[in-house]
């Protein structure tokens, strides 16, 4: 009985017995995944300029917090609308929902929890490089399986793609999953890796619908032929079984899906991102979002797909060309060799007719080449592409490095042999280095760039620690949060120590500042922004409300060389006041009131107009304007805006006003440029400011 005891003892500890490769498989999924959170880490320390990112970890924050939806207070809902969010009344007020399902942001909620959201993205590249040696172990051998990963690891599109908080790379985590329970399931007839598929797949098709459908294609068209042959064999009913088993979970989470949907749009089959853009979808014929709008046809979308498997092919692939043309070589080894599972390597091979048509359908490629997104990202629609790339690649390059060393050991002695394969890999070393080095240089540099200039558009932010603070944000794209600044975000509560609300003009800063009892500021920049292609310069003022029956300000501006004259305006919407300047030497000091009944200058004579402008009741602003002609008919312009409110006679001012300098035009947009105390424009140009809250009699 003991003999017996230990002889099964030591046949399951030898069942489980690790191999040497797949501990150094373990080893590199790790590397990998340690690759990937450095990454992301250090190229990507702001995001990358997909804004895509502020929603997912805006959303992974929500489901921390329990909920599905914001609701931000009524009265400046329109100013924290964060990027990519569905707006919906209720009788409780506004609410807002993300246009994307919640399954990777409830993955990169895990990381979130632990304290560090990038730790998620880290253990997705390492999953998914673990699961990809698992397949190709399975498929072919264990050394295939590893050399996979090795190249996998190679691909710009896997590091950069894993690297942001995107759902690609996780949506292929699970069907990766899936691929693996189910080349298993039907292999050894187990109901356990069925269901564990079904499962893989579910939660695929919740994160990702068209994608899971898409990866799923060529394993739906094997179990369809299994099926067939298992009428001709007699083993219909256990076939069915098995399919059975993969599919209720898998329909289970489809139910999930538009149970989702239900809570969320109202609909079972409308999908969040249909309820944001309802002409954002699959199919041909007019397609359209947030304004932009295309007829896209089939021909389009084969153009764009071929522009996209050409940047795969030599910028995004593993190893480049040289990768793309190994995994053709290991297609037709796979074909051909016995020591390659040829019906299960098929399923896998069906991944590529499947992924290039089925993006085909989809006009996000053609957006994405568009936007120059895919420039920088690779072509992440196609990401699934990487699993058939990576796999038959190692095919192909473990073939030929067997036979290499086969024709070695036939004519040389065993010493020499390892000599030679030595220097076959020492030489071979540098080809590769070479080729990745191609393929990651010009993405890797672009998002270097942008990450620079991200860097330093958010370094007033560093130096700042806020406490119950409201900032003023612009919006170069339009009425969004996040959008392009999502390094800037809300908390799902509207209730953390800082409160990011647009800056979208007088009568909404005023809306902002009456619902909060927060302290105000402004984020501001110089220059034009382009999406972080080239720098900005930026600027957060904390600002003060000054409150009281009158405002008395002080402005005063240095002259630019070579300044002739000058001249002074007071602008509000409706009115505007002219002044005279009898010097224009030195400084220009202008001294200026506001009050509910009106704004003036008070220390020029009046040259035209009105000697004081007329303010609104309620929000409106105020400008100064000196504009210096100097020789030569040039001019130099300076242009403060201060946001004010008239109430019962008594005015309220943001201050200082936001200050701008600028050259050839009395506007002074972004693309201007403003000064601080010392001036950094032209020489002379130079701007003080000074206000204190007066009584009109003062």
């Amino acid at each position: 009985m003991a003999s017996r005891l230990v002889r099964r003892s030591r046949r399951w500890l030898s069942r489980r017995s690790s191999h040497p490769l797949d501990v150094l498989a373990v080893v590199v999924a790790l590397a990998v995944g340690a690759v990937v959170l450095w990454v992301s880490m250090d190229l990507f320390a702001y995001h990358s300029v997909n804004d895509d990112e502020g929603v997912y970890l805006l959303q992974a924050a929500m489901l921390l917090e329990g909920k599905l939806f914001l609701t931000p207070p009524a009265d400046i809902a329109d100013l924290v609308r964060p990027w990519f969010f569905v707006e919906e009344s209720t009788s409780a007020g506004p609410q807002l929902y993300p246009k994307y399902a919640p399954v990777p942001a409830a993955m990169f909620a895990v990381g979130m929890l632990l304290g560090e959201p990038r730790l998620t993205l880290g253990a997705v590249a390492a999953g998914s490089s673990l699961l990809l040696y698992v397949l190709g172990r399975d498929v072919a051998d264990r050394t295939t399986g590893l050399v996979a990963v090795c190249l996998l690891a190679t691909a710009p599109l896997f590091v950069l793609s894993s690297s942001v908080f995107l759902p690609y790379a996780p949506t292929t985590f699970w069907n990766l999953a899936f691929a693996v329970a189910y080349l298993r399931a039907v292999r050894r007839d187990s109901r356990r890796y069925a269901v564990a598929a079904g499962v893989a797949v579910g939660v695929a098709f919740f994160a990702r619908p068209y994608t899971a459908v898409v990866f799923a294609a060529p394993f739906i068209a094997h179990t369809l032929w299994r099926l067939w042959r298992g009428v001709q064999s007699g083993r219909m009913r256990r076939r069915i079984e098995l399919a059975t088993a993969i599919s209720v979970p898998g329909l289970c989470f489809v139910a999930l899906t538009l149970a989702y949907n239900a809570v969320v749009t109202g609909s079972a089959t409308t999908f969040p991102y249909q309820a944001f853009a309802p002409r954002d979808g699959l199919g041909f014929g007019e397609r359209e979002i947030l304004g932009y709008t295309e007829q896209y046809t089939p021909a389009l979308g084969v153009e764009a797909a071929v522009e996209a498997l050409s940047l795969f092919v030599t910028t995004f692939a593993p190893l480049g060309v040289l990768g793309v043309v190994l995994a053709a070589a290991g297609v037709s080894v796979a074909l051909r060799e016995a020591w390659v599972d040829q019906e299960e390597s098929l399923v896998v091979f069906g991944l590529v007719p499947a992924v290039v048509l089925g993006n085909v359908y989809f006009w996000g490629t053609l957006n994405g080449l568009r936007n120059g997104l895919i420039d920088l990202l690779g072509p992440f629609y196609h990401f699934d592409l990487l699993v058939p790339v990576s796999l038959f690649g190692a095919v192909g390059l473990v073939t030929l490095a067997r036979r290499v060393r086969a024709d070695v050991s036939a004519r040389l002695s065993p010493g020499r042999a390892r000599l030679v394969l030595v220097l076959c890999l020492v030489c071979a070393a540098p080809v590769v280095a070479s080729a990745e080095r191609a393929a990651l240089s010009e993405p890797w540099a672009e998002n270097r760039q942008r990450t620079e200039n991200l860097g330093a558009t958010y370094e007033p932010f560093h130096d700042e620690t806020f406490d119950d603070a409201l900032v003023y944000t612009p919006d170069p794209y339009g009425d969004w949060q996040q959008h392009p600044f999502q390094y800037l975000r809300n908390d799902p509560g509207f209730d953390g120590s800082s409160l990011y609300v647009l800056d979208e003009g007088p009568d909404a800063d005023v809306r902002a500042l009456d619902a909060t009892t927060r302290t105000p500021y402004r984020f501001t920049y110089r220059g034009e922004w382009t999406g972080a292609v080239t720098p900005v310069e930026p600027e957060l003022t904390r600002l003060r409300v000054l409150e009281g029956e009158r405002v008395s300000a002080t402005s005063r501006f240095g002259a630019p060389d070579g300044a002739t004259s000058a001249s002074i305006r007071l602008e509000t919407e409706s009115d505007v006041a002219r002044y005279r300047v009898d010097s224009a030497d030195g400084r220009v000091s202008v001294a200026w009131d506001l009050s509910a009944q009106g704004a003036s200058v008070t220390n020029h004579p009046q040259a035209a107009g009105p000697t004081r402008v007329d303010l609104p009741s309620g929000a409106s602003e105020v400008d100064l304007v000196v504009r210096f002609a100097t020789v030569g008919g040039a001019s130099v312009t300076y242009r403060q805006e201060a946001t004010v409110s008239a109430e019962d006679g008594r005015i309220r001012v943001l201050w200082p006003p936001e200050t701008r300098v600028c050259r050839l035009r009395p506007e002074c947009g972004t693309e201007g440029t403003w000064v601080g105390p010392d001036g950094d424009y032209l020489s002379g140009v130079s701007v003080e400011t000074a206000a204190r809250v007066a009584t009109t009699d003062s």
